[in-house]
């Protein structure tokens, strides 16, 4: 190999590496690619545990 050939393939797996490392698309998601992602905001966050607690509370009452 010379040294051209071997910048071009130093080049390609840098250029390779580079994008494997960043985030895939749909980080955070579970198993089903059409769920949405977990939410990170306070409000959300807030929102979500509100409606947790509502049915915690609705598993115990009997009708």
């Amino acid at each position: 190999m010379d040294k051209r050939q071997l910048e071009a393939l130093v080049k390609k797996n840098a250029a390779k590496a580079a994008s494997a490392t960043s985030t895939r698309k749909g980080f955070g998601k579970k198993y089903d690619v059409n769920l949405a992602d977990d939410p990170i905001d306070e409000a959300s966050l807030k929102e979500r545990e509100r409606g947790e607690m509502f049915f915690k509370e609705m598993r115990k009452r009997e009708f």
